[in-house]
């Protein structure tokens, strides 16, 4: 293809990519199914929460002015008026210079603006030594102190965790509205791949790259489709590639990125659609193709295990971010400092694998066929396209895998 080698900025190809993406439906999934399902639309709640004055510990609800000075040489001594009871809100009024005791997530007795833990008194008969004063709202949670009726309590596009499930469900969502799965079809190309099951002959290697790459996208919300190994054959591959692209709404296709006669992939997407981008500066990565096919994303990752994972890394996951419309997309990341010097030429942004121990990276050199370095390695350290390196002893962000 006469556009290889023409590389783009690894920035440009995300702009193209993020170009192509067409946003996902939505979908309902019981609140129980929500967990890292990124969600479509705000949810409200019907409710004020907490719907009552409540307290937060086990304790003696009291006026704060009454408790000031108390300490344990001088406790203050208010007799005790009773007990509230959970789960019930005919609580008694508490009239000035005395205490009722109110379980945790009790209801507030009217007249009380604060709880005296449990720990921080002693009752003699009838009578309740308070033994450290309380401040006014110390240990209790007001009416509607954590949302009100109508306010939203998660916002659209969020990815769900468990502190977000909690939350809707004290908002009585039921049925929580979603972004669909974005639908991934993953193929993999060459004469040289063998199933997993197969024991490789000379010449011959297992197919890596389509569970790498479904284990990646199903960490990030989608739904990977396999369409197997296809051979390098041009009526073939076509076949398969028009199909994925039908069925799904993203393709990506492992090998058949590099510049050789027998590679087929640009010039099949070109013939079904547009190729917007052949060859990245990137390392490793570099020949990756990105083009639209039967109107839908179509990428032609490299070959090698690792150079496909950083592209996935630096390149897809902005694709499927834009599907998603997921709003905290950003990769987990840790601080250390580089403990070896790293070379890098000019021009290409390079991701450099490293191991991180004791706050040092220390980069993991290897070729990009290399699979040892994947799964030694922490994560990845982006050197700048304008950068000729990095030195030892600075301090980095490294993409923890």
């Amino acid at each position: 293809m006469s556009l290889f080698l023409q590389v783009v900025s690894v920035s440009k190809a995300v702009e193209e990519l993020r170009n192509l993406a067409v946003r996902c439906g939505d979908e309902p999934v019981p609140l129980s199914d929500a967990l890292h399902r990124i969600l479509a639309r705000d949810v409200h709640t019907d409710v004020d929460i907490p719907g009552f004055t409540r307290s937060v510990v086990d304790g003696y609800a009291v006026r704060a002015t009454d408790t000031m000075g108390s300490s344990d040489a001088i406790p203050s001594i208010l007799p005790l008026r009773g007990r509230v009871a959970m789960g019930k809100s005919d609580s008694n009024s508490l009239r000035p210079v005395e205490c009722i005791y109110v379980p945790t997530g009790g209801i507030l007795p009217d007249g009380a603006d604060a709880v005296v833990m449990i720990e921080h008194a002693e009752q003699i008969g009838g009578e309740v030594l308070i033994k450290k004063p309380v401040a006014y709202g110390e240990n209790v949670l007001f009416f509607n102190e954590d949302f009100s009726r109508g306010e939203p309590v998660v916002k659209c596009y969020k990815k769900l965790s468990a502190q977000d499930i909690g939350v809707l469900a004290a908002a009585g969502c039921r049925d929580v509205p979603v972004v669909q799965r974005p639908k991934i079809g993953i193929l993999s190309t060459g004469n040289e791949l063998v199933p997993v099951t197969v024991r490789p002959q000379a010449g011959q290697v297992r197919d890596v790259n389509s569970y790498v790459i479904a284990a990646a996208i199903r960490d990030w919300g989608c739904s990977p489709v396999f369409y197997g190994i296809i051979r390098d054959e041009r009526e073939a591959l076509s076949t398969v590639i028009c199909k994925a692209t039908a069925e799904c709404d993203a393709v990506l296709i492992s090998g058949g990125s590099s510049k050789d006669d027998r590679d087929m992939v640009a010039a099949i997407i070109a013939e079904h659609g547009t190729v917007l981008v052949h060859g990245i500066a990137i390392a490793p990565g570099k020949p990756t193709i990105i083009g639209q096919c039967n109107g839908k994303p179509v990428i032609g990752l490299p070959g090698h295990p690792a150079s496909a994972f950083i592209v996935l890394i630096a390149i897809v996951h902005h694709l499927i971010t834009a599907m998603t419309g997921e709003t905290d997309s950003s990769m987990r990341t840790l601080q250390a400092t580089l403990g070896q010097n790293v070379s890098s030429s000019k021009g290409r942004e390079e991701y450099v694998r490293v191991a991180v121990k004791d706050g040092i990276a220390t980069p993991l050199f290897g070729k990009s066929g290399l699979l040892n370095t994947l799964v030694r390695s922490t994560g990845v350290v982006r050197v700048p396209a304008e950068s000729e390196g990095l030195e030892t002893g600075t301090r980095v962000e490294v993409i923890v895998w």
